[in-house]
């Protein structure tokens, strides 16, 4: 069983879009959205997978939501139907957390191959959680985020040494970085040293659920990122859509 978080109450998030960012940025794909997270971060804005009522870890908007409402379990079958309802050839898996139902993701990705050989699958990840053993295999992209102070997070449970090494010797694996300010370019840089990631591996990306917003930090990044050799993207999606459900 997988779950799964929803677009309205009952109605699973499953839909074609435009990859909004990173590597795939404007690439076709069918997105699926899972629910729960073990992380919390303050401007996180999908925090519908994750601060139902009764959570109390912070958030700047302090909005909970209703369980019920925002979170629907399917068998894996159910899933995959409705993934391959979809035309698109490249499948992101996204969340909340999406490895943290890493054995149930196995079985999905199972049933997708075996209907869709070809399709080209990749995960967006916080980087703090290990994918399962017979689902990782099936993984062909690995969208890697690990979250800095800004976020919220403690480090301890956010910037695993384990787990940040091991992606950054994964070829598979794109790391994304986060910015909301300059002081936070330090704090990558000494993440890039420390665990060896490549240059051409690594990306940097406004904070920002409007346009304005993306627009005004993507001036100074963009000119960080090419003093430094790192990669920048954009967040495409907000652009077209708006932060929206769905999109």
């Amino acid at each position: 069983m997988l779950t799964l978080a929803t677009v309205n109450p009952g109605e699973p998030e499953v839909f074609s879009s435009l990859q909004g960012e990173g590597p795939g940025m404007g690439r076709p794909s069918v997105f699926v959205r899972l629910s729960r997270c073990n992380l919390a971060c303050r401007w996180c804005d999908t925090a519908y997978t994750w601060r139902f009522t009764g959570d109390n870890r912070p958030h700047r908007d302090e909005v909970a939501f209703e369980r019920r409402e925002n979170q629907v379990t399917l068998d894996e079958q159910e899933v995959a139907a409705l993934i391959l309802s979809h035309p698109e050839d490249r499948l992101v898996i996204t969340g909340g957390e999406p490895l943290l139902q890493g054995a149930s993701l196995a079985r999905l990705v199972a049933l997708l191959k075996a209907e869709r050989p070809a399709l080209h699958i990749e995960i967006e990840t916080n980087g703090s959680v290990p994918p399962h053993g017979a689902l990782d295999p099936c993984i062909d992209q690995y969208n890697v985020s690990p979250k800095l102070a800004h976020s919220g997070n403690a480090a301890e449970l956010a910037l695993v040494p384990e787990r940040l090494e091991a992606w950054s010797g994964n070829v598979r694996a794109w790391f994304k970085f986060v910015v909301a300010s300059p002081a936070d370019l330090a704090e990558i840089a000494a993440l890039q040293d420390r665990y060896h990631i490549a240059s051409d591996r690594l990306f940097v990306m406004p904070e920002g659920t409007a346009s304005s917003t993306l627009r005004e930090r993507s001036r100074w990044l963009a000119e960080e990122a090419l003093a430094k050799g790192w990669r920048f993207t954009d967040r495409l999606h907000i652009h077209l859509y708006g932060d929206t459900r769905g999109t």
